[in-house]
């Protein structure tokens, strides 16, 4: 590939292997991927994607995008003993493209620039779908000089990426996004809840507050889809998941002295999910537990 760096991808799960087909489809260079299930990165490779290690990685690409669970992977994965600081030749950018802790984040990036490595916050938001699409929101935490380099990578995987400001920005936009999405939710979680039990149907809610000024984005893909066919599959933005990154916002909401309690309401009702049994579940059975009339409290 003539001129092209060549890229790293580590992390191809629920979103990161759509992610990761798009950017070696679209982006005419090659694409080395690393995963703990080697068998999700072997499925990637009649797009291109060729098996490797995180070593081998750092010694070869570039690039490197992460997309993994929390802020301690990443860390690990970048200055853990055997990581991509540990073995970087021709590395000089991680992207980390996972929702972070915004003060870890900001204190990584300190780390790595120390030898020279640049990190930018690129945390995706919207679906699975949307990352099998190419079609995620990317909230970018760079210099103006970075986002300019990393966008036209970026845009094989978002259709919208949007540069938040310096290394964090990125990270407090999604961090916000996924609070007022969970907190509509937990709220669209409870109307259900009360409708069934006052005899009015789910899908006639749905449909009655898709016409209204309840509507929005959360009530068409889940209040109809999930919420009122009261169905919670597994591999989708789980629980647990959910519950992770409502922790981020109560700690950014700890940084900044601000009164979260709409927040603390909801992650207390995602852990009382945990606890009931869900937390593999798609998010929204929160629905379950709420309609049990149980005291939140």
């Amino acid at each position: 590939m003539s001129g092209k760096p060549i890229l790293g991808f580590i992390g191809v799960g629920v979103m990161g292997m759509g992610m990761c087909r798009n950017l070696a489809q679209k982006s005419g260079c090659t694409v080395l991927a690393a995963d703990l299930n080697i068998e999700n990165v072997r499925s990637l490779a009649p797009n291109g994607v060729i098996a490797s290690s995180v070593q081998q990685i750092a010694e070869t690409a570039s690039i490197v995008f992460l997309s993994l669970p929390a802020i301690q992977h990443v860390e690990a994965v970048c200055t853990g003993a055997d990581g991509l600081l540990a073995h970087a030749k021709a590395l000089n950018t991680i992207v980390d493209m996972s929702t972070s802790d915004v003060e870890r984040t900001r204190q990584l990036g300190r780390t790595l620039q120390q030898s020279g490595i640049g990190l930018i916050d690129a945390p995706v938001a919207r679906s699975r779908e949307a990352a099998n699409n190419g079609t995620l929101l990317i909230t970018v935490g760079a210099t103006e000089a970075q986002f300019s380099t990393m966008k036209p990578y970026l845009e094989c995987m978002g259709s919208d990426v949007l540069h938040c400001g310096p290394t964090g920005g990125g990270q407090v936009v999604k961090i916000l996004n996924n609070m007022v999405l969970l907190n509509t939710v937990h709220t669209l979680a409870e109307a259900f809840a009360m409708a069934e039990k006052s005899g009015v149907s789910k899908d006639l809610l749905a449909h009655a507050l898709g016409l209204g000024s309840a509507a929005s984005f959360a009530l068409k893909l889940t209040g109809a889809n999930y919420l009122a066919k009261d169905v919670f599959p597994e591999k989708m933005f789980s629980t647990a998941y959910a519950l992770k990154d409502l922790k981020l916002a109560l700690e950014l909401s700890n940084t900044v002295r601000l009164s979260n309690q709409i927040t603390t309401l909801t992650a207390r009702q995602l852990q009382r999910s945990i606890d009931a049994g869900f937390a593999d579940n798609y998010y929204p059975v929160m629905y379950r537990v709420i309609a049990k009339g149980e005291d939140p409290t």
